[in-house]
Formats: structure tokens, C-alpha cells, sequence
């Protein structure tokens, strides 16, 4: 008999989540039925998290307003569609608050994303692009598993390559 090593007891897990996810999606809610699966969504804050959710802040960026958008198919390609209060946010000075995601690793970032809820799972993403900004800081940021606020440049992006819907450029942070 052989015996499973480390990489085969990996590769059945990896291979195991699509399965996972699936069984996630079936609803007891009846036929036909499907629920979302739990973590998912703008902004969904795990009530099993060790982290606790951001505390409101009048001075940032609401996430209620920035997870608020609307999407349109075009060409195969799934499109953010801003409404006027958050066109009005582009180019312009903004503060917002979240959980720092590091690019790259290292005690410092100067490339992250923040995001609206805390990172709970090393392979998963917290909620899709509308709860999440890239950040570029004109100084590193000490990574901190507490909640961030950086000020910066804000950009609303309509047609991202990377499938980003908003940006933070010459951020720095605040307290």
C-alpha cells in the first residue's frame, strides 16, 4: 500500500474543491432552488471570522456606495456600469478604509489591494471587483491584518484589463 504524501494529500484537496464549491451552490430551499454560496457577495463579513467587521467611518468611503454597481454582458466580457455618484468619485481625492490584501510579499507594501471584509482563506477572494480597490502608495505601507486608510488619487474604471473596478493612485496612509 502506498502511502500519500504530503503533495497527493494537496492535489486530492485541490482537486476536491470544484466538487466542494458545487455542493455549496445546491439549495434545500427546493428544486431548482440555488442559494448563494456563504462568503460570497459585496462585502459578505463571515460571522465565523476572527476579525472583526470595519467600524462605520464618516470621513471614508462608504463600501454600501462603492459595492453598488450594476453590470452589462458586452461581448462575451462582463462590464461595470457606474451610476452618477460614483462617476462623480473619479479623479478626485478619496479616503477608504479596509482590509490590505499584499501583492507582493514583504513587511511593507507599496502594491495592494484593500478590500471591504478581512481575508479569511489564503485561496479565496473576500467578494468580486466591487469590493475591492488597487492601491498604489507613494510611500510602503507596514502590512497589518487591522483595518487600513489610505488617501489617494481615486479612479473609477470602466473597462479594466485586469478587471478592476476602482483605483487608488499616490495613496498614502491615515490615521
Amino acid at each position: 500500500m502506498k502511502k500519500f504524501t504530503p503533495f497527493l494529500c494537496t492535489l486530492a484537496l485541490v482537486l476536491a474543491l470544484p466538487a466542494l464549491a458545487v455542493a455549496q451552490l445546491t439549495s434545500p430551499l427546493g428544486e431548482g432552488a440555488v442559494a448563494a454560496p456563504q462568503g460570497s457577495g459585496a462585502g459578505f463579513h463571515s460571522p465565523n471570522s476572527p476579525f472583526a467587521p470595519l467600524t462605520e467611518r464618516s470621513d471614508v468611503l462608504p463600501w454600501s456606495l462603492l459595492t453598488a454597481v450594476k453590470t452589462k454582458t458586452e461581448k462575451n466580457r462582463i462590464l461595470p456600469v457606474f451610476g452618477a455618484n460614483l462617476m462623480a468619485l473619479n479623479q478626485k481625492s478619496q479616503r477608504v478604509q479596509g482590509f490590505m490584501m499584499p501583492l507582493d510579499p514583504g513587511e511593507k507594501q507599496k502594491h495592494f489591494l484593500i478590500s471591504s471584509v478581512p481575508l479569511t482563506c489564503a485561496f479565496c477572494l473576500p467578494g468580486g471587483p466591487e469590493s475591492m480597490v488597487e492601491v498604489h502608495t507613494k510611500t510602503p505601507v507596514r502590512y497589518s491584518l487591522e483595518p487600513v486608510v489610505v488617501e489617494g488619487k481615486f479612479a473609477v474604471l470602466a473597462d479594466d484589463p485586469y478587471g478592476m473596478y476602482y483605483r487608488m493612485s499616490d495613496a498614502v496612509a491615515v490615521k
